[in-house]
């Protein structure tokens, strides 16, 4: 299928290494090209201004996730696993399973762990900074960003101590196959059956422990608000989208953070905020790049038709810093209200434990801006790529300690 003539084009790659370590050059050109642009590379459209990116977000009649939000169409092309039932499917599919997991995640449910979690960050904080001296070294990508969530989301779900390293592996093969069938997805694919029948194993009934998140959308297909056979897939949703999602959230604010001193100050005189700041990062780094849809029918955008069964490629970040939208979008700043922004999705398919992740992000904040007076870069950061996520490989931080 050929581009029509009123749509922009840009020979551009998404994809590409370059672009994969800088992407906002690309999401300007995108924003400035239109309201949607024809990216002949792969024979697909993109949308990467606020508006419509939000408006594709929440539109599924037209453009519906059933088919994939990856580049392959599920209408022709078979998947490498079984379909999210979140994610990848559409009411009335998608109901029972969202209102599930929506009662499980949500915020009076996770109260029970708020009190758990905080103390948990204070020791993992403690735990580095003690007896250290004045000012610590450390990458905050393993040492905070990593460490944090694989410390207390497994234990939530209620998985058990062993192999829980193939956790973030797995989650970052799945969101590279999100993308092309590039180098990125090549290198994942020697682990993917391991890896996969890991997650599997863990998704069973017999394995979680019966006072976690897994157990209880296991409760939930003996009181058939679900049926058996979903309720292990509901599990592996958790598993592949709830640890690297905010592990480079939390990536984002600490290099957030740590190169705006005064968000910094802000924080230490007002950790209230560390929500806010963590808001505001995904707003601003959007560790969800990229999402697609698939267009039910011949949909117009402003003055283009996405034609029937062709691919949408939603550009979350580039709408986070669209300066049609936000003021002065390039600066984290922690008074801004960072509400509205599209890195969580939007709509019904918003991101179901967005809740659980801010609990993360608010708790170890909170324990940091308690110990820390400042918190600074020791070198520069280096990326690791993938096809929708933006993440840092490597984060060296210099945490200068507060007095007692």
């Amino acid at each position: 299928m050929t581009a029509v003539a009123t749509v922009p084009t840009l020979d551009v790659d998404p994809f590409s290494p370059e672009v994969l370590e800088d992407p906002l050059p690309m999401q300007a050109a995108l924003r400035d090209a239109g309201p949607v642009v024809y990216l002949p590379r792969y024979d697909l459209y993109a949308v990467a201004r606020y508006a419509e990116v939000r408006a594709a977000l929440v539109d599924w009649q037209r453009f519906p996730s059933s088919a994939g939000v990856g580049m392959s169409n599920f209408k022709h092309e078979t998947p490498w696993r079984p379909p999210s039932l979140l994610l990848e499917a559409d009411p009335p599919h998608h109901d029972a399973p969202r209102a599930v997991l929506s009662a499980i995640l949500g915020p009076r449910a996770l109260r029970r762990l708020t009190d758990r979690w905080f103390a948990d960050a204070e020791d993992l904080v403690a735990g580095l900074l003690d007896g250290r001296g004045g000012v610590v070294e450390l990458d905050g990508m393993a040492a905070l960003a990593e460490a944090f969530p694989l410390r207390v989301f497994p234990d939530a779900v209620g998985l058990p101590p062993e192999g829980r390293e193939h956790l973030l592996p797995y989650g970052d093969h799945a969101f590279n196959a999100f993308g092309p069938a590039n180098d990125l997805v090549a290198k994942g694919a020697p682990r993917v059956g391991e890896l996969s029948a890991w997650v599997a194993a863990q998704c069973a009934r017999e394995v979680l422990t019966d006072d976690g998140f897994g157990a209880a959308i296991w409760a939930a297909s003996d009181r058939g608000d679900i049926t058996p056979a979903q309720a292990p897939l509901i599990v592996r949703s958790l598993l592949t989208a709830g640890v690297d999602t905010t592990v480079h959230g939390l990536g984002a604010v600490l290099h957030g953070l740590a190169t705006h001193p005064s968000a910094w100050a802000t924080l230490r005189a007002r950790p209230e905020r560390a929500r806010v700041a963590f808001d505001e990062a995904v707003r601003w780094q959007s560790p969800v790049q990229t999402f697609f849809r698939t267009a039910e029918g011949d949909v117009p955008i402003g003055d283009t038709v996405v034609p029937a069964d062709h691919k949408i490629l939603m550009f979350l970040g580039a709408a986070n810093r669209d300066p049609r939208h936000w003021d002065d979008p390039d600066r984290f700043d922690l008074d801004r209200d960072p509400s509205g922004h599209v890195g969580y999705g939007m709509g019904l398919h918003q991101c179901v434990g967005q809740h659980v992740a801010r609990l993360e992000g608010a708790a170890l904040l909170t324990a940091l801006a308690r110990r820390v007076e400042r918190i600074e870069p020791a070198a520069a950061p280096t990326r690791h790529h993938n096809n929708t996520m933006r993440a840092f490989a490597s984060l060296p931080l210099r945490l200068t300690l507060a007095r007692a």
